[in-house]
């Protein structure tokens, strides 16, 4: 019975193990007046990185912005809803976070992936990749299954449990992820070159 008490506990706690942490906030935050036309005013108004853009998402028919972002460690970049078809999100509603990697083209990745009334909750973090012409940012979330073993004979009880879960990250599937709408090819300009406002 206490094995059967521990092992749910953990299964309980297995989505927080995989919660994010590193200065990601834990509820997502409102930026009122904010849509497609405002973010590219703001973008304009900027020296803008490869990552930064309005991003079209569409495996949920979203419109996306990313900016960059002072956040806490290395967290850089924040992803705003500007326009989707789920009314339950108001525009203007951060849905994630990005930070850079040791590697140029690969970051971390932080969707808020449940909903408490209008605000986002529960961070998961996945890897995602920047394209080389910066114009696909792709992730593949985390997939987790669960192994169960059962020992039916009960040969040596103390050393082979009656019953083990075993929680384990199934292998990586196609990647999901974001196509940018604006700039179309940074102006025809390398994204590392001064533009002048």
């Amino acid at each position: 019975m206490r094995r059967i008490a521990i092992i749910s506990l953990i299964l309980l706690l297995l989505p927080i193990m995989v919660e994010a942490g590193n200065g990601v906030p834990k509820k997502s935050v409102i930026l009122n007046g904010l849509d497609v036309d405002s973010m590219r005013v703001r973008l304009d108004e900027t020296d803008m990185q490869p990552l930064e853009g309005i991003w079209y998402y569409p495996n949920e028919e979203m419109t996306l912005g990313i900016e960059r972002y002072k956040g806490q460690h290395n967290v850089g970049y924040r992803i705003i809803l500007l326009d989707s078809p789920d009314i339950n999100v108001m525009p203007g509603t951060v849905i994630g976070y990005i930070a850079s990697s040791a590697v140029d083209n690969k970051y971390q990745l932080w969707l808020y992936s449940q909903r408490d009334k209008v605000t986002l909750i529960k961070p998961l973090e996945c890897v995602a990749t920047l394209n080389k012409a910066a114009t696909t940012f792709t992730f593949d979330p985390p997939h987790w299954k669960v192994k169960v073993r059962v020992n039916i004979a009960r040969f040596l009880p103390t050393l082979f449990n009656g019953v083990s879960i075993i929680p384990e990250r199934v292998g990586e599937n196609l990647p999901v992820g974001f196509r940018k709408i604006y700039p179309e090819g940074g102006d025809g300009a390398p994204f590392n070159r001064i533009r002048y406002l």
